[in-house]
């Protein structure tokens, strides 16, 4: 597991603060790994998800960090969404 993946897990976990999230969805960092997020928190996994995003390294830290919008990244092709639009705008709440 890379350092990036292993810092994003932890960040997400801080940000989902003790709560698990309804839903299964992936982050697929590019040339990094997944991280799934699903009612145990997040962890870096490559579990089947009801929602998956991929983007760059960049991209994803630039979203956790808040520098980044994710609906904006996605608009902007700079974030890739494969499955349930819904929840993928519903986990974009949990990381504002």
């Amino acid at each position: 597991m890379s350092d990036i993946v292993t810092k994003a897990v932890e960040a997400l976990n801080a940000k989902l603060d003790g709560e698990g999230f309804d839903g299964v969805a992936k982050f697929v960092i590019n040339d990094e790994g997944s991280i799934v997020i699903d009612s145990d928190g997040a962890r870096a996994a490559d579990d089947d998800a009801e929602v998956t995003l991929t983007a760059d390294a960049d991209v994803f830290e630039g979203i956790l960090s808040g520098e980044e919008n994710a609906t904006a990244a996605f608009m902007a092709g700079k974030l890739a969404l494969d499955g349930d639009m819904g929840l993928a705008m519903k986990l974009g709440s949990v990381l504002a």
